[in-house]
């Protein structure tokens, strides 16, 4: 598809990542109960692809101490997979004793953030990943691989589209079946992402990238459409725009999940998800926590229902 087309998609799959990324960076302790029932209500509204917690150490990150809990609360039905950040092997072992469907694993694209989010370098967190990525093969477990600072570090200012391929080839060939192409400081523009994509889509096909846009500048949903037209059909996103990164000062939330469907809805590109009650499970979690939700849309539409 050449980047002008209008010739959108029938359907795209959302993978949301509000259970995890979205509240990994809470300072109000989210119970496992509210989670679970999050996670429930994101269920019933059509999200058939969750990214419900990590198996990482406590120590780390306490608000995804309750991972196996987690886990072991969740309802399972036909067509919905649970996915879990696993940061090695440890992790990995964990979350398979509870259940998971899919796992995945973090390399950043910048040395600088790497040392400071996972504390080693890029090629060493290639190693740590590698005998994971095959222990989920021997167990028949996929693993999704996440590249994060594809667009821009918080330490080292722009990176090089011609960087991001390498790493994504590498992950690709230990066996990891897609990799989503995170902005992790919400910094990019469609030219950024368009940029980014034609160096990578010459030798990795469309069908095994994803787009993770953060809204930091405003810019998630004009990254989506620039990735739409160049062939992306997967989108992570987080109900009520939850998240931001610890590592990255000023980055906000994730593109908000009921922003993204809108959109789609809009250019009647399908998602299995119900808008409504999308909105209503990111009110949900934005009650508990105590604040209004991120996403306009879900504002707009909770202004309509006021006035009615």
């Amino acid at each position: 598809m050449t980047c002008g087309s209008t010739d959108w998609p029938g359907s795209v799959l959302i993978t949301e990542v509000g259970p995890r990324d979205g509240l990994q960076n809470e300072q109000t302790v989210v119970p496992a109960a509210i989670k679970i029932e999050l996670i429930r209500r994101l269920a019933a509204a059509g999200c058939a692809s969750i990214e419900a917690t990590s198996f990482v150490s406590p120590k780390w990150v306490p608000q995804l101490a309750d991972a196996a809990e987690v886990m072991r609360g969740l309802p399972r039905r036909a067509g919905l997979r649970y996915t879990a950040l696993t940061p090695n092997l440890k992790g990995f072992e964990a979350a398979l004793a509870a259940g998971v469907d899919e796992v995945a694993v973090f390399v950043a694209a910048s040395e600088s953030f790497s040392q400071k989010n996972i504390n080693c370098s890029i090629a060493e967190s290639l190693d740590r990943a590698e005998p994971l990525i095959a222990a989920a093969q021997v167990a028949g477990v996929p693993v999704r691989g996440y590249l994060s600072c594809v667009i821009a570090c918080p330490y080292e200012g722009a990176i090089a589209p011609e960087k991001i391929r390498p790493i994504a080839e590498m992950l690709l060939a230990m066996g990891c079946y897609e990799i989503s192409l995170g902005d992790t400081i919400g910094a990019g523009t469609a030219g950024t992402v368009q940029a980014l994509l034609e160096v990578l889509l010459p030798g990795i096909s469309a069908d095994r990238l994803a787009g993770h846009f953060h809204d930091t500048y405003g810019q998630a949903l004009a990254n989506v459409l620039a990735a739409l037209r160049l062939g992306i059909r997967h989108f992570d996103s987080s109900v009520g725009g939850l998240g931001g990164c610890p590592y990255a000062r000023g980055a906000t939330g994730n593109l908000a999940t009921e922003d993204l469907v809108y959109l789609l809805n809009g250019l009647k590109i399908e998602t299995g998800i119900d808008l409504d009650r999308l909105a209503a499970a990111g009110q949900f979690i934005a009650d508990f926590l105590g604040r209004p939700s991120h996403s306009r849309v879900a504002r707009a539409l909770a202004a309509k229902q006021e006035v009615a």
